[in-house]
């Protein structure tokens, strides 16, 4: 195993990969340092002196300026690091046109449905429309366990504290978030569960889920009826015998949709977990595939790389505007565009947003950006694709689901076990969190920098999701957790 990386032969500092004591002389480059106090795994430590207002330069790119002046085997972190963003900015548009090249086709076993689109589960799924029905929601998911048998793999009631005394954006991103659930290809069958007075109540709705096929997606209004647990278990039974006649087939892997998400990130995600998550993509892409990168506040500082890559101005107009309108989300609320990285992202040895973000889209590999989304919008185009919606998990996870994605790949260097309503792979950055967390974690990336290439990670975590994607059920779903979350913004009443 590597001691150190310097990732960027242009960086003035190196990123520890084990915990490395006060002392120690290491040969970074041909030349050698000597840290000068103890230096925590995926932390960095300065090769050269920094002055007082210098950039400091990881990745080959600023990700703070010095706030005093540090000298050579120093350690580089947030008491003697500042970040360099600020205002909205303007760009100019500098394309890239070098994209992935087509390989060989790829397989999985799928859910091939009525209208043509694909899955990868064959799940019931309890939607309510509405906070007030959720216990009963998740009282049906425990009463109708009966009906996972055959071809049905779950049920699964989605609770959620939304569809009403909502306003304007929050409004509509509830009636789009449960409109793109009802139509996901990952359920088989859809009992949408109402009350009846709420204001996004089943009519209201109907005008946002579009044509449905009347089998696959059953409605019920509580307050219509005399018995609702009843009723609903009767539409259950039917469900489940429609979704029961369903059957794995051979699908082509172009057809595969993977969100890509990181969360709990330290100092060695963007060196592993998210290289190779960015290398995945590449390699899904190159098969005619699809994936989906989003949390824009985690692509301030690195926003540019993107930009460039957009295949035609039009979607580097598209991206200018998705990264400053979630600038000006911030401001509106009087908030800072830089208060990131979290605690647990500092403990693991992010220093600074720049810093943060530079290791995030790392899981964008090197495609071409062929899509921009807005939150709780479809993708359209195949390809790499750039979803709005905020850095929380939860939330994040969620809106790459409902705009399409099959399986969420999510990167971690300190461990969740959160899931999203579609099958969540947990990526580890580093080895030891794999051993620790062996119940949430599904693939280790932190062999990286142990015994494998970054190409033959990449391999091995595509043939995995191929794995998931034919029915092989993840940490998240052996354990039973399923959570859905939407975006709020404003008022409620």
């Amino acid at each position: 195993m590597q001691d150190i990386v310097k990732i960027n032969q242009n960086d003035n500092v190196a990123v520890a990969l084990r915990p490395i004591a006060a002392g120690e002389t290491l040969q970074v480059g041909g030349a050698a340092v000597t840290t000068t106090e103890e230096i925590p795994q995926g932390h960095k430590f300065a090769l050269r002196p920094i002055q007082a207002g210098e950039e400091v330069v990881k990745y080959g790119f600023r990700i703070g300026f010095a706030k005093e002046d540090i000298s050579t085997g120093s350690w580089v972190h947030v008491h003697n690091v500042k970040t360099g963003l600020g205002d909205v900015l303007s760009y100019t548009y500098e394309p890239a046109k070098m994209d992935v090249e087509p390989t060989e086709h790829a397989y999985f076993q799928g859910y091939r449905r009525a209208d043509g689109k694909v899955g990868v589960r064959n799940e019931i799924w309890i939607i309510p429309t509405v906070g007030c029905v959720n216990s009963i929601a998740k009282a049906l998911e425990a009463r109708a366990r009966d009906l996972v048998k055959g071809t049905v793999e779950d049920i699964i009631a989605f609770p959620h504290p939304y569809g009403c005394s909502q306003m304007g954006d929050d409004q509509e991103n509830t009636r789009k978030v449960l409109a793109d659930m009802i139509q996901h290809p990952n359920a088989g069958g859809v009992l949408v569960l109402g009350l009846g007075c709420e204001n996004s109540n089943i009519p209201v709705l109907m005008d946002y889920i579009g044509e449905y096929d009347a089998q696959r997606v059953k409605f019920l209004q509580c307050q219509d009826v005399e018995d609702e647990m009843e009723t609903a278990e009767e539409m259950l039974e039917e469900l489940a015998e429609y979704a029961g006649a369903f059957s794995r087939e051979q699908i082509d892997a172009s057809e595969l949709i993977i969100g890509m998400k990181c969360g709990g990130s330290d100092g060695l995600s963007g060196i592993t977990a998210n290289p190779v998550v960015g290398a995945f993509s590449d390699l899904l892409v190159s098969k005619g595939g699809t994936t989906i990168l989003t949390e824009v506040p985690e692509m301030f500082g690195a926003e540019t790389i993107l930009m460039n890559r957009c295949e035609t101005p039009e979607l580097f107009e598209k991206t200018v505007d998705l990264i400053n309108d979630f600038k000006n989300y911030f401001t509106s609320h009087n908030q800072t565009i830089y208060e990131n990285p979290s605690p647990g992202n500092k403990k693991g040895g992010i220093s600074t947003l720049e810093d943060k973000s530079l290791g995030c889209t790392q899981k964008s590999g090197s495609a071409l950006v062929k899509g921009v989304l807005g939150y709780a919008e479809p993708v359209k185009v195949k390809g790499l694709n750039l979803l709005s919606a905020p850095g929380n998990d939860l939330v994040a996870s969620t809106a790459l689901a409902v705009s399409g994605a099959h399986i969420v790949l999510f990167t971690t260097g300190r461990g969740t076990p959160f899931a999203s309503p579609v099958p969540t792979v947990k990526i580890s950055s580093n080895s030891k969190l794999a051993g620790h967390k062996d119940n949430w974690i599904d693939f280790n990336a932190g062999r990286m920098v142990e015994d494998k290439t970054k190409e033959e990670m990449a391999r091995a975590l595509f043939d995995y999701v191929l794995e998931v994607a034919s029915g092989r059920k993840v940490k998240a779903e052996e354990a039973g957790f399923h959570d859905m979350a939407i975006f709020k913004q404003g008022v409620t009443l």
